[in-house]
């Protein structure tokens, strides 16, 4: 008989572990048919994402561990444990762990899926081709990422 559920223990899941960043796919586009993505996110202090937005897909972030200071349609604001932020599509947006903050940890919703796609080939790519900014621009546009520029200054 085919299970119709998953089961993860903790830091169970495909990971990608990067410089500033070691994600965990908990849910995957193939086990939901493509409808969301869920992923833990733990972010070392030097995490930064820069200005993006994702015009077909939504973002859920649920805060676990840590402090990170979001930019959302020009507004700062300080998520602790706790926070939950919705970003919908075409909402330009960006992260980086609060300033002074111990590492952080984070839920991630992407719906509908992809997301886990994107870091499955981003994962198979050469150092080369990390450092194309051409073939990550194809990738990001493939995956619906529209990179707007850097961290925005903080007034």
């Amino acid at each position: 008989m085919t299970r119709r559920y998953s089961f993860l223990p903790p830091k169970g899941g495909t990971n990608y572990e990067w410089s500033v960043d070691h994600t965990f796919v908990k849910v995957s586009a193939d086990d939901t048919d493509g409808h969301y993505t869920l992923m833990e996110d733990n972010l070392k202090p030097a995490f930064a994402l820069g200005l993006h937005r994702h015009d077909k897909h939504a973002e859920t972030f649920y805060i676990l561990e840590g402090s990170l200071d979001f930019y959302v349609e020009g507004d700062w604001m300080t998520a602790p444990p706790g926070s939950c932020l919705h970003i919908p599509p075409g909402v330009p947006h960006a992260c980086t762990v609060t300033k002074g903050s111990k590492p952080a940890r984070m839920l991630m919703i992407f719906q509908p899926a992809g997301f886990d796609l994107f870091l499955a080939e981003l994962g198979k790519m050469s150092y080369q081709d990390l450092n194309d900014p051409a073939k990550m621009e194809a990738l990001s546009e493939k995956y619906d990422i529209i990179n707007m520029g850097g961290v925005p200054e903080r007034s």
